[in-house]
């Protein structure tokens, strides 16, 4: 991260005695330990700025950020990188008119950026799974922390109702559209195959609702699960659409630690596909 994003101007007086650090502090005090590699960290701003509200997004967009400033929210806590890549180094990217564009508009509207992705899928459960979880009203199985019991229901009508209930666009599944699905494991956001395939592998699980998936793996596993007389799903939602669902409970997990007169708003980042 350029220095230059880190302490950048001198912030207007502002109403709340509340520092950035200090809300960020009552959120790690409450995950489990970050590893010494995190990606979640300061990446604009001063922490030491007093805060005028939070605005809480899956990824801190152009647009994100433009309404969390009409908000008067100058916190802005995203789950996913700002700057095109995992740990949102810039040096490679630093002389780009698309990103000096983002980190202008960081500097200009005194905007603090702190990433928080790794200790939410650190906390049992995963405050992003929990979140997807409670938006299908499904509950995770008895010493489970990504696997639901279902109503049985074929690969078809699973897909179906997550198009309903995420109200997104087209979905992609692997497997025979008819076969049966009783036990999911929900992997929002991008686990990689690896991770997937461990649960397909286990005979109690049907399908996975993930994210995204590289298309060398899983959704090959799958194709060749019938030829092993195993029915296997997967159901690929789109990043966005499998994560925003967590950041919901996410943010209603940071009000309750935070004080009530810290406003704190969910900001939702979008599907930024479109299908033609």
């Amino acid at each position: 991260m350029h220095d230059s994003l880190l302490h950048a101007g001198i912030p207007s007086p502002l109403p709340s005695s509340l520092r950035a650090r200090d809300v960020v502090e009552a959120i790690l005090r409450e995950l489990p330990p970050l590893p010494s590699a995190t990606c979640d960290r300061f990446q604009a701003g001063d922490p030491a700025w007093l805060v005028t509200g939070v605005a809480v997004t899956f990824m801190a967009t152009r647009a994100v950020l433009e309404r969390a400033v009409a908000l008067g929210a100058n916190l802005v806590i995203t789950h996913e990188p700002t700057f095109y890549n995992h740990h949102d180094e810039t040096e490679w990217i630093g002389d780009d008119p698309v990103y000096r564009s983002k980190a202008s508009f960081l500097r200009e509207h005194e905007l603090i950026l702190w990433r928080c992705h790794d200790g939410p899928h650190l906390r049992r459960p995963d405050l992003i799974v929990e979140g997807m979880s409670r938006r299908f009203g499904w509950t995770l199985a008895a010493g489970e922390d990504f696997v639901c019991d279902i109503p049985p229901r074929s690969l078809r009508a699973l897909a179906a109702t997550c198009r309903q209930i995420l109200r997104c666009g087209p979905i992609r599944v692997a497997g025979e559209l008819e076969m049966l699905c009783r036990r999911v494991a929900l992997l929002p956001g991008a686990w990689g195959g690896r991770k997937q395939i461990a649960f397909l592998r286990r005979d109690d699980v049907d399908v996975v609702l993930c994210g995204e998936s590289p298309e060398w793996e899983t959704c090959e596993y799958v194709r060749d699960a019938p030829a092993a007389e195993r029915a296997k799903g997967l159901i690929v939602l789109g990043h966005a659409n499998s994560e925003e669902p967590g950041m919901e409970r996410t943010v209603e997990w940071m009000r309750a630690l935070l004080p009530a007169s810290l406003p704190v708003f969910h900001l939702p980042a979008g599907d930024p596909f479109r299908t033609v």
